[in-house]
């Protein structure tokens, strides 16, 4: 497989926070790469970063996509290139209708009939996208902004879609319908780098998984080895290890927890 985004040693500040600390990462073409981590750990920081949305360009460091250098380009130009956003919260504009908003992540491009094609291959993802064309998007509920979204992302018709928390506030439910529906996007040809604290839904749709903490990446590794790791299963998906759930059932004894 052709390597896709390669990142090298990447350091950014907000303002004085030493947000990214050497960060390196490669996405490999036809791939789903997952970023997990706490909150604040720094996962969004680095889609920003790659996609020139920050004040400040990475103080060190590289970002080659395709195996061009993209450091320090504009966002517009990043986009042309081949990737495109879902920013965390979905960020729909909310007066304009759902088929507008699709529009809108077209804008850079000129072909009406493959515009319209893909238009309606986003439809065919989420159907009730298409029932909703013509509503503004600021009334659609959270689910079908997420989906509003990604349709958007698909728009630009791009090699790499970068995915900021799309579970962040969905029902388990609709956790799983987003999941399945990323899933299909990656198997007809979009590789797909995915910043999920769900670490049990990311892992389970990914081929690699990496966790960050305070800036660093801690580990690397496929997702099925990871989703067998004792640490991951304990710290990131909330599964206790026998050994550790004995351990904590001893000091609420003495800690006389009622």
């Amino acid at each position: 497989m052709a390597t896709l985004l390669e990142i090298k040693n990447i350091e950014t500040f907000y303002g004085l926070i030493y947000a990214l600390r050497g960060v390196s990462l490669t996405v490999e073409e036809g791939t789903i790469t997952a970023i997990m981590g706490n909150n604040g750990a720094g996962k969004s920081t680095i889609l920003k970063t790659v996609m020139g949305l920050l004040e400040d360009q990475p103080d060190k460091g590289t970002i080659e996509f395709m195996g061009k250098r993209i450091d320090g380009k504009d966002t517009e130009v990043i986009v042309r290139l081949g990737i495109s956003y879902v920013p965390e919260g979905r960020e729909v504009f909310e007066e304009l209708s759902v088929r507008e908003n699709l529009m809108m992540g077209a804008y850079i491009r000129r072909d009406r009939s493959g515009i319209k094609e893909d238009r309606e291959r986003v439809y065919a993802y989420f159907p009730i996208l298409k029932d909703r064309e013509a509503q503004w998007a600021g009334t659609l509920s959270g689910g079908e902004q997420q989906m509003l979204a990604i349709g958007r992302a698909l728009m630009n018709r791009p090699e790499l879609l970068f995915l900021d928390e799309p579970s962040l506030g969905l029902s388990p439910i609709l956790v799983k319908e987003i999941f399945s529906i990323i899933r299909t996007i990656n198997r007809e040809g979009v590789s797909i780098l995915l910043v999920e604290q769900n670490a049990r839904m990311a892992l389970a749709i990914s081929d690699m998984g990496l966790i960050l903490e305070n800036g660093r990446f801690v580990m690397k590794g496929k997702s099925r080895e990871l989703m067998e790791d004792r640490d991951v299963k304990e710290f990131y998906m909330g599964i206790r290890s026998e050994e550790s759930a004995k351990g904590f059932q001893r000091w609420k004894r003495k800690k006389r927890w009622r």
